[in-house]
């Protein structure tokens, strides 16, 4: 398929860490440089790989110069790895990938395209996720329904991503740099992807393209298949932190931590921690006895809150 001529300057990075990653690598890698848009910068993080790995990023990179090779000496675990591609991100959109899943020649132009014709508003889109196998054969179709409708209020999009999160599929969406950066960023504990979503959802809005264009490969090798126990998938993320064996309530409580760090008003913040605390009943605390009647009576003090007063949080900058 033809390419589109790469501009003078690169809009978009793509962040892609890697280890260990031989065995679907070259498809990632070629899949990522065939799509019809092509002016981008391919930032590849080895965290310390054992195998093949580095030559064949060392292959590409000395055949496309699109591509920056970074090397590490030890493996420091996914969460380093993943920030550590975007800490590299000097462009206005970003998105990571993964070494065992690919793109359809469109993807980036096509979400390009719906990102800068949308208001500034709205922070990430995302297209429908085809599954395949380790052959490469298509075994389903998912269909994220994380996108609130337009002009939703951060708590409904918030809302929208608690319930409706199944895949961290939209963890690989094409999505505006200054957006991530009002994050804390990909954390260190297992499901970090679905507090990140959380955190961009009150950022700003998300946007589906009704096309499937993102091929995410369902193997053994995935890191939830591939790390059984809480000792193995927390040491896959951080390898110097203590195993998380609660992982809903390590969940809820650091999607608390991204609603205090988020840029809200102060009535709008009490609104996300209502709605937030009340579906988190259905799941992490649905044990808390009368949890629902106790929030609810809450509701007639924060219908007093004023509308505005914006409180800047704390905030993880990457540079």
């Amino acid at each position: 398929m033809h390419q589109k001529p790469m501009p003078a300057e690169p809009l978009i990075t793509i962040g892609l860490p890697v280890f260990n990653a031989e065995r679907f690598l070259a498809d990632a890698f070629d899949s990522i440089l065939a799509q019809t848009y092509s002016g981008f910068k391919l930032v590849v993080s080895d965290n310390g790989s054992t195998d093949s790995t580095a030559k064949i990023v060392e292959g590409y990179a000395n055949r496309d110069r699109r591509i920056a090779f970074i090397r590490n000496s030890y493996n420091r675990g996914a969460t380093w790895n993943f920030n550590r591609v975007f800490a590299e991100c000097r462009t206005r959109y970003f998105k990571w990938a993964a070494a065992d899943d690919m793109l359809a020649p469109t993807l980036l132009e096509r979400s390009l395209e719906m990102l800068e014709n949308s208001p500034a508003t709205v922070v990430l889109v995302y297209p429908q996720t085809l599954l395949i196998d380790a052959s490469g054969e298509t075994v389903g179709l998912v269909k994220d329904t994380l996108a609130a409708p337009p002009g939703a209020a951060p708590h409904v999009r918030l809302l929208r991503v608690v319930r409706n999160m199944e895949y961290g599929n939209t963890a690989f969406s094409l999505l505006r740099s200054d957006a991530l950066r009002h994050t804390r960023l990909l954390g260190s504990f297992p499901s970090a992807d679905h507090v990140l979503l959380g955190e961009l959802a009150l950022t700003g809005e998300f946007r589906e393209m009704p096309e499937p264009l993102f091929l995410r490969r369902i193997h053994e090798g995935i890191s939830v298949r591939a790390n059984a126990n809480a000792e193995s998938i927390t040491h896959w993320f951080d390898p110097q932190r203590a195993p998380v064996r609660r992982r809903r309530l390590t969940i809820f409580r650091e999607q608390l931590r991204g609603i205090h760090s988020a840029q809200l008003s102060a009535r709008e913040r009490a609104l996300v921690y209502l709605f937030y605390l009340e579906a988190s009943a259905e799941g992490p605390l649905r044990d808390w006895v009368g949890v629902r009647t106790r929030l609810r009576g809450a509701w007639g003090k924060i219908s007093r809150l004023p509308t505005g007063g914006e409180r800047r949080g704390s905030k993880q900058h990457l540079s």
